[in-house]
């Protein structure tokens, strides 16, 4: 008796998917998921350590500048907006809306990175003053790592969409793209609450 064996035809099925039809998709939502765990480590330590003082910050340590941190928090949530019109415009494979909108976003991360080496002069404190310097740096350092890894993650994918070759594959890796763009800056917001503005209420 012969083995009988199942055929299909798959000719009709896309050669390009997006969001959740994509491995790509799926392997940047685990990256997110370690990440965000990781930043959760750092939120419960630093109210961990918050009960520890009857003031905080600690006597004798200023509390942090606000200035340079609001307006990254500013920029980051109205990054968005343009990363927004790329995932759609990454959709519908127009990809000169595409390479508009990701020079655009790499502008914007290469001003929110440089904002960054002036927000850790804005905590005021050393990563070795106290409990309270070092979890306000621990959790600037490790949102750093993901900031300029989606600098460069950015800046590559839009020289890429300059090449003459460029694939429907890679207008789907500009979508995964803004799904981290979106957790990367989303995150900063309570972050920022945390590192700059509770130490005016707590």
């Amino acid at each position: 008796m012969r083995p009988t064996r199942a055929v299909a035809d798959v000719r009709a099925l896309p050669r390009t998917v997006f969001g959740h039809r994509s491995l790509m998709w799926w392997g940047t939502l685990g990256f997110i998921m370690i990440e965000g765990s990781t930043l959760f480590i750092c939120v419960v330590s630093y109210f961990y350590l918050r009960r520890n003082f009857s003031t905080w910050p600690p006597e004798h340590i200023y509390r942090p500048a606000l200035l340079i941190p609001t307006i990254q928090a500013a920029l980051m949530l109205l990054s968005n907006i343009p990363m927004r019109m790329v995932d759609r415009a990454s959709s519908r494979m127009d990809l000169a809306a595409v390479r508009t909108g990701m020079v655009v976003c790499s502008v914007l991360i290469v001003v929110m990175t440089i904002l960054r080496a002036f927000e850790f002069s804005a905590l005021r404190v050393r990563w070795d003053t106290a409990a309270y310097g070092s979890v306000a740096w621990a959790t600037l350092v490790t949102h750093t790592t993901l900031l300029v890894l989606e600098m460069a993650e950015t800046i590559v994918i839009t020289v890429l969409m300059f090449q003459p070759n460029v694939e429907e594959r890679d207008l789907s890796g500009v979508s995964d793209n803004a799904l981290y763009w979106y957790f990367l800056t989303g995150v900063w917001i309570p972050l920022y609450v945390m590192v700059f503005l509770t130490p005016y209420f707590m």
